[in-house]
């Protein structure tokens, strides 16, 4: 791909994911309404769709205010921070063969990379608040993404043990006979569960419990600095359901009566509306059975995955390979 390709897909794929992220906030109010029975947004054009724009308007036009108190460069720079992770996140994501902004033969450690550092954002935001509610929604914050995030990477050894490789093209190539949803459903779950967690998306939004803390870390935040803590759990959830694809559900695989982007995007959908509905059909733990949950159940369930699947490819290896 030639500089100036590469330059127009990058900014295609911007704008393409900041739409997707301002059109997520209609299809949640709407898939919601569908599961609870009842009307949802229908009054701003056909189907409530330009109910998005209007939210879009209204975190434009609202003030934007920084209290007095507050540590002014950390409260201004910690919603970027979120937002900017985020769409990096998606550089190292094949959406097609030859589709990726990316291909690095580390990709899997740079999608962890930015979702650790998407943790500082939601610290910075709460200390820098000068809010009690605000610091310890970011502290519950730093503690559950921290937390997931060991499991998180755990559930995919088992994927990089099958595939032998960290590039996410090699991971979706090696699931051209069976992709890996089977042999490493386990790993699934867990990754899913952690991917929940990471994005503080119900059922796991204790640091935003508005019944405990307000509206927990973003509590002070108003205007577009608001709305980039909500455009950066958007393209989380995204991001989280395209690695959910790509490390095991084929990626692009699929039947070819379609282009192979269009199997990407189809899968990817089907795991955001997972997301959204979780929100209607689960209630939220308590904040010690979060935590406890994911240290005693996650944390073995994850090391044992590893240890069955580590003895299985040992055991199927043909005596050349294992001398290899």
């Amino acid at each position: 791909m030639s500089v100036v390709a590469m330059l127009f897909f990058i900014v295609v794929l911007l704008f393409a994911l900041l739409a997707a992220a301002a059109l997520l906030t209609w299809v949640e109010r709407r898939l919601l309404a569908w599961w609870q029975d009842r009307y949802g947004p229908n009054r701003a054009g056909p189907f409530g769709i330009l109910q998005a724009f209007a939210d879009v308007i209204k975190i434009l036009l609202k003030e934007d205010w920084i209290p007095p108190l507050a540590d002014k460069p950390v409260f201004v720079i910690a919603p970027a921070i979120v937002a900017v992770t985020m769409l990096l996140g998606f550089a190292i994501v094949p959406l097609a063969p030859g589709l990726v902004i990316a291909d690095l033969n580390v990709a899997l450690l740079f999608f962890f990379a930015m979702t650790g550092l998407s943790v500082y954002s939601v610290t910075f935001a709460g200390w820098a608040s000068n809010n009690n509610y605000s610091l310890l929604g970011s502290l519950r914050t730093a503690a559950q993404m921290i937390s997931y995030e060991v499991f998180m990477l755990l559930s995919l050894v088992g994927v990089v043990i099958l595939a032998g490789s960290f590039r996410l093209t090699d991971i979706v190539d090696a699931q051209r006979g069976m992709w890996f949803f089977v042999p490493q459903f386990v790993g699934l779950v867990v990754f899913f569960l952690a991917a929940i967690a990471e994005t503080h998306r119900l059922p796991f939004d204790l640091p935003e419990a508005e019944h405990e803390l307000v509206a927990g870390y973003h509590t002070e935040y108003s205007g577009m600095k608001f709305g980039l803590f909500f455009l950066g759990e958007y393209l989380g959830m995204m991001l989280s359901s395209a690695m959910i694809v790509t490390l095991f559900f084929g990626g692009w695989l699929g039947p070819p009566f379609l282009p192979p982007i269009v199997w990407f995007l189809l899968k990817t959908a089907f795991f955001v509306c997972l997301y959204l509905l979780l929100r209607a059909a689960l209630p939220r733990p308590r904040y010690d059975q979060l935590m406890g949950y994911a240290w005693k159940f996650l944390l073995p369930v994850a090391l044992l995955n590893i240890v069955v699947t580590g003895a299985i490819v040992v055991a199927t290896r043909s005596p050349a390979e294992v001398g290899s």
